[in-house]
Protein backbone atom coordinates (compact mmCIF):
# COMPACT_ATOMS: atom_id res chain seq x y z
CA UNK A 1 0.00 0.00 0.00
CA UNK A 2 1.47 3.34 -1.05
CA UNK A 3 1.64 6.25 1.39
CA UNK A 4 0.48 8.90 -1.08
CA UNK A 5 -2.71 7.05 -2.08
CA UNK A 6 -4.42 6.99 1.35
CA UNK A 7 -7.76 8.78 1.48
CA UNK A 8 -7.67 9.52 5.22
CA UNK A 9 -4.58 11.38 6.36
CA UNK A 10 -3.36 12.42 9.79
CA UNK A 11 -3.11 16.19 10.30
CA UNK A 12 -1.78 18.38 13.12
CA UNK A 13 -3.84 21.37 14.25
CA UNK A 14 -2.01 24.24 15.95
CA UNK A 15 -3.49 27.17 17.89
CA UNK A 16 -3.24 30.35 15.84
CA UNK A 17 -3.46 32.60 18.92
CA UNK A 18 -0.49 30.99 20.69
CA UNK A 19 1.65 31.12 17.55
CA UNK A 20 1.06 34.88 17.17
CA UNK A 21 1.81 35.55 20.84
CA UNK A 22 4.90 33.32 20.84
CA UNK A 23 6.42 34.97 17.76
CA UNK A 24 5.96 38.50 19.15
CA UNK A 25 7.76 37.95 22.45
CA UNK A 26 11.21 36.51 22.81
CA UNK A 27 11.41 35.23 26.37
CA UNK A 28 14.59 33.72 27.74
CA UNK A 29 12.79 31.76 30.45
CA UNK A 30 9.87 29.42 30.28
CA UNK A 31 7.62 29.50 27.25
CA UNK A 32 3.97 28.76 27.91
CA UNK A 33 3.77 26.52 24.87
CA UNK A 34 1.61 26.02 21.82
CA UNK A 35 -1.56 23.95 21.82
CA UNK A 36 -1.61 21.16 19.22
CA UNK A 37 -4.18 18.51 18.36
CA UNK A 38 -3.82 15.47 16.09
CA UNK A 39 -6.80 14.40 14.00
CA UNK A 40 -7.68 12.85 10.65
CA UNK A 41 -9.31 14.27 7.53
CA UNK A 42 -10.59 12.87 4.27
CA UNK A 43 -8.32 14.13 1.49
CA UNK A 44 -11.04 13.92 -1.20
CA UNK A 45 -13.75 15.78 0.77
CA UNK A 46 -11.41 18.41 2.29
CA UNK A 47 -8.51 19.19 -0.06
CA UNK A 48 -7.87 22.62 1.55
CA UNK A 49 -6.31 23.23 4.96
CA UNK A 50 -8.51 22.31 7.91
CA UNK A 51 -9.45 24.90 10.57
CA UNK A 52 -11.44 23.97 13.69
CA UNK A 53 -12.41 25.76 16.90
CA UNK A 54 -10.78 23.84 19.74
CA UNK A 55 -10.00 24.61 23.37
CA UNK A 56 -6.49 25.92 24.00
CA UNK A 57 -5.23 25.22 27.54
CA UNK A 58 -2.59 27.97 27.21
CA UNK A 59 -5.03 30.72 26.12
CA UNK A 60 -7.80 29.33 28.41
CA UNK A 61 -10.43 29.77 25.68
CA UNK A 62 -11.70 28.31 22.42
CA UNK A 63 -9.57 29.48 19.49
CA UNK A 64 -9.10 28.56 15.85
CA UNK A 65 -6.64 25.73 15.34
CA UNK A 66 -5.27 25.52 11.81
CA UNK A 67 -3.59 22.67 9.97
CA UNK A 68 0.21 22.79 9.78
CA UNK A 69 2.76 20.88 7.74
CA UNK A 70 4.49 17.90 9.32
Amino acid sequence: MAKGKDVRVRVILECTGCVQKDSNKESKGKSKGISRYITQKNRHNTPSRLELRKFCPYCYKHTIHGEIKK
